[in-house]
């Protein structure tokens, strides 16, 4: 399997890069040629600071346009997850260990859309690679900075 590990998103993760990717190519892409134009207007060009930030800004719209571009052709969109059977793309787990006092939850999700903060874990991070393929009731130990960490399945959704 040669795909791309972040080729997995979820429909509305899909929709939100394509309204990002278009938002880029029409009005990102008239507002950096205006500041190039202005810049160019206030004389020698090469020793002009807007002139140059403006040429960055420029080189920087056009990298993320195309990841973009890459990411939304390789896309597999995760839809459809079976609830409740084992931990894959798209469940959505609590799992706890003794020195927790509350569960932590986690939406498991391709590796364009982890965020931690967010509590939306990667599948291919340490712990959602652990995760992955258990069910509820199962317990599991993987590595952390601090030592390995031994946590049980409460519930898959």
């Amino acid at each position: 399997m040669n795909e791309p590990h972040d080729s997995f998103l979820t429909k509305e993760k899909y929709e939100e890069l394509k309204k990002e990717l278009s938002h880029l190519k029409t009005v990102r892409r008239k507002e950096v040629a205006e500041s190039l134009e202005y810049a160019r207007s206030l004389g020698d060009i090469s020793e002009n600071a807007e002139y140059q930030e403006a040429r960055d800004m420029q080189a920087a719209i056009e990298e993320r346009i195309q990841y973009l571009e890459q990411v939304i052709k390789e896309a597999k969109i995760v839809a459809n997850i079976k609830k409740g059977d084992a931990v894959g793309l798209g469940s959505i787990v609590s799992i706890k260990n003794d020195k927790d006092k509350e569960p932590r939850v986690y939406s498991i999700v391709g590796s364009e859309e982890a965020n931690i903060h967010d509590h939306k874990l990667s599948y291919l991070s340490p712990l959602g690679e652990a995760l992955m393929g258990k069910t509820k009731g199962d317990s599991f130990t993987f590595e952390t900075p601090g030592g390995k960490q031994t946590y049980t399945i409460l519930k898959v959704e």
